[in-house]
């Protein structure tokens, strides 16, 4: 079985190149696209106003691109930057391997579509920032981490993380981000639009079903078709895969079979930051 925290180093690997080939899929894409158009961005092979929403340009001149190039670009080169695109390799391939179960066993189906819900409210949320005067910018890579942090926060409250070196429970992980941007001057505005679009995540697909007896969210058969379904399985176990893709168990279509989700909610604890990866450490 693999270590209860399975988020690997770049000199556990074999280098940078086999560090990121041993990324869970949708975070190696998410995170490289982010890496290479937040580098374009920066380094003038296209300008960021490109890259940026403006809904008039998307309604006006059908630039359907600022539907994804907002989730991509970073902002400009600074310390705050270089800091978020390591935050984003590290809570995506933390919630990767361990998705919510949203029909496909908790596999990478189900993050998929996170992701694709994440997009899409935050994109239909956004004028109701600008509206509240909270000064949101119009690139969402934060939000959609701090709503990827927030989800994977409510499914392991109690597992150890850090800060500053600071120990606290998960569960209060996003909070304390928050609280620490706004002490130091930062943007914050994103980071909230994050986490609130992440409890409305969590409201539909953890409280609804038991309160309501209502099931609202369901990863997308065609989703499950193309990835298959089942628990996150490392790349290097190579035992249990079949087929499909994003390294999950695969069931061929017509026999989805997903955990209960009382299996597929149980928590197991992750020591956030640990092996040197806690955030503010030199």
């Amino acid at each position: 079985m693999p270590p209860a925290n399975n988020v690997q180093q770049i000199d556990d690997t074999g280098g940078p190149q086999a560090w990121f080939q041993s990324l869970p899929l949708v975070t190696r894409y998410w995170f490289g696209a982010a890496l290479i158009t937040t580098c374009a961005g920066n380094f003038g092979f296209v300008s960021p106003m490109k890259l940026i929403y403006i809904w008039d340009n998307v309604w006006n001149n059908f630039e359907i691109w600022r539907f994804l190039t907002p989730f991509l670009f970073v902002g400009k080169f600074d310390f705050n930057t270089l800091m978020a695109l390591y935050m984003l390799q590290s809570f995506s391939q933390r919630y990767e391997t361990e998705p919510y179960n949203t029909g496909a066993g908790g596999g990478t189906a189900d993050y998929v579509f996170a992701i694709m819900f994440g997009m899409g409210m935050t994109l239909l949320s956004y004028p109701v920032m600008l509206m509240m005067g909270l000064g949101a910018p119009p690139i969402f890579a934060r939000t959609l981490m701090f709503f990827v942090l927030y989800v994977w926060s409510k499914r392991h409250p109690t597992a150890p993380a850090s800060i500053w070196g600071i120990q606290m429970k998960a569960i209060h992980l996003p909070f304390a981000y928050l609280i620490l941007s706004v002490l130091m001057g930062g943007m914050y505005a994103d980071l909230l639009h994050g986490i609130a679009v992440g409890h409305l995540f969590y409201f539909l697909v953890d409280v609804v079903p038991i309160v309501y007896s209502k099931d609202l969210l369901h990863t997308p058969m065609f989703l499950i078709d193309y990835f298959g379904v089942g628990a996150y399985v490392a790349p290097a176990t190579p035992a249990g895969r079949s087929g499909g893709m994003g390294n999950n168990t695969w069931q061929a279509p017509g026999r989805v079979n997903p955990p209960s989700d009382s299996a597929a909610t149980t928590t197991r604890g992750h020591s956030w930051g640990s092996g040197g990866q806690r955030l503010g450490d030199n």
